[in-house]
Parts: structure tokens; sequence; C-alpha cells
């Protein structure tokens, strides 16, 4: 198939050794790329796949401190609030079980899914993986662990999680005394750590390290 053909013709799926651009859905050949390269796609220009430098070490790393700022955040209390001589605190979870003991389940898990849940399993799923590559493990299930893993990392909203706390932060502060605890300062490292983990991170390395591997240890 030549190349036009293949800008021409819209692949459904991945072929062994050849990869698919997902703003122009062209097949193309993509031989190895240098560490700190980007192959881009031949027909749109769009980035196709990249190579980030620091091979494994340096995502692992960034993915144990994220799995302990993670424990930290949700452990330790965001905030401490002190109205009229009552003092209460409230970690991660816990401002979403305030949803739920005003029988409001749906908000509670607007709040509790996208900035606990999903940031949770994409960040220790991650781990399983690299871990189970990096010291050549063979952990069981890793391929579908990194399905799943690859369909929910969209979804997680620290971030979104975080503003909602700095919004309710700016409007509790001329009404109480607010005490930032240590999971808000967790939570804040927590944000910059997993997007500096994902920047260094290429999914598509780790299915290729995954593929090297007998079947029978990754399934």
């Amino acid at each position: 198939m030549s190349l036009d053909a293949a800008c021409s013709t819209r692949i459904t799926g991945q072929v062994s050794g050849l990869y698919v651009c997902h703003a122009c859905d062209a097949l193309q050949n993509i031989a190895a790329v240098k560490p700190g390269a980007v192959a881009t796609c031949v027909c749109c220009g769009s980035t196709l796949l990249r190579n980030p430098n620091g091979g494994g070490e340096r995502p692992l790393a960034l993915l144990i401190a994220a799995a302990i700022l993670f424990f930290i955040s949700n452990i330790y209390p965001i905030m401490d609030i002190k109205i009229a001589g009552i003092e209460q605190s409230t970690t991660l979870t816990g401002a979403a079980m305030i949803f739920v003991e005003l029988d409001n389940h749906l908000l509670a898990a607007a709040v509790w899914v996208p900035g606990v849940l999903i940031p949770g399993i994409v960040i220790f799923g991650l781990l399983y993986v690299m871990g189970s590559i990096q010291f050549n493990l063979g952990f069981p299930y890793t391929k579908n662990i990194l399905v799943l893993v690859s369909r929910l990392t969209p979804f997680g909203m620290m971030d979104v999680f975080l503003l909602g706390v700095l919004v309710a932060l700016v409007k509790l502060v001329a009404l109480a005394d607010v005490i930032l605890g240590p999971g808000f300062y967790a939570l804040m490292s927590l944000i910059i750590v997993y997007a500096a983990t994902m920047s260094s991170l290429e999914l598509h390395l780790l299915w290729d390290s995954l593929d090297e591997k007998p079947s029978s240890s990754l399934e």
C-alpha cells in the first residue's frame, strides 16, 4: 500500500510495526525514534509518537513519588475550619462524604470518582505495569491493567478538584478561620508530579515492552 493510499483509507486497527495517526488515520511505518525525538505524521504533520528522555527510570521514580503524595493527600486533612469555636477538618474523601450525608450521592460521585478514584487507579496501575517491566517481574494482567489505565486517564481531574477547593477557600476566608492542612500541600505537589509523570511517559513504549514479553506472564 502506498502512503497516499494509506492517507485516504480509514484504518480501524494497528498492525505490528505500523502506527495509525489519531488525527487523519494514516497508516505508516515508523523507524526507531531516538530518545528526546518526536515522530510526526507525514500526511497531516500531527504528533504521532515521541520517545522521552530518561527511559523508564524517570517515570517510575515520579510514579513512586505520586503514589506517596496520593496517600498523604487522602489521609491528612486538606483544611481545618474554625467557626464560632467549632473546629472541623476534612480530607478529600471526607469532602465527598459530606454530599453523601446530604443525600446527594450523584454530586458525591462527581467529586470523588474523577478527583480520587480514577487518579488512584491510574497512578497505581501504571506503577504496577512499570514495576513489572522495569524489574522484569512478569506480573500477571499487565496488559489488561494498561488498557484500563489508557481508557481512564482522560477522566482524572485532580486539578479541577483543587480549583474547586481554592474557590471554596476564597469564600470561607471571610466567614471562618481556615488553616490549610498537609493534605492540601500534598495535593498541590501531587498534581505537579502527576503532570510531570504523564509528560515523561509514552504508553506506546509500555505496549512495545509488554509485546516483547511471553504472553503467559502478562495475561
